[in-house]
């Protein structure tokens, strides 16, 4: 499933759920849906972070550190 597709559907069953309620398998399902897209969010910024350096003031240009942010 992409992550459209993932989005697509979690937006689905938050109406459902206002509309008429979830069933406990749809209870789940939502659950583990945002949870991927959670994790899906955090990998992607985690990796542009990874990426980035910063220019002091002096000029010089620094990585940023791994495991300096959570």
């Amino acid at each position: 499933m992409t992550m459209e597709q993932t989005i697509k559907r979690i937006n689905e069953l938050y109406h459902k759920s206002q509309a008429e309620g979830l069933t406990e398998e749809e209870k789940e399902e939502q659950q583990s849906l945002r949870r991927r897209y959670i994790d899906s969010v955090k990998g992607n910024l985690k990796g542009q972070l990874e990426s980035m350096s910063i220019q002091r003031p002096d000029g010089t240009i620094e990585k940023v550190k791994k495991g300096g942010y959570k």
